[in-house]
């Protein structure tokens, strides 16, 4: 019977590869304790040193949302039509 794959969490993997990068233990020690194989921990610690610079990378990257001007007004004047429409009915039934 096969094993079933077990799915680490995110902050799992992180403490993990952690430990790998500092070096107090050997890998096969790290794979011990935390019950995981020596491969995926490498595996971890490469994805960790490789992807570290992205976490001080400032967000210039991220477009912000441009909103169009014209969109704008046409909603406000959608809503000032429903306003004053619902105004002639709150006056019809004379609240």
């Amino acid at each position: 019977m096969a094993r079933r794959k077990t799915i680490r969490e995110a902050p799992f993997k992180a403490r993990v590869a952690l430990e790998a990068v500092r070096e107090r233990e050997t890998v096969n020690e790290l794979a011990k304790r935390f019950q995981v194989h020596p491969t995926q921990i490498h595996e971890w610690k490469r994805r960790l040193t490789e992807q570290a610079a992205s976490v001080f990378e400032r967000d210039h990257a991220k477009p912000t949302e441009v909103i169009d001007p014209a969109e704008l007004y046409e909603q406000i004047g959608r809503l000032k039509v429903e306003l004053e429409f619902l105004k002639k009915k709150v006056a019809q039934f004379g609240a």
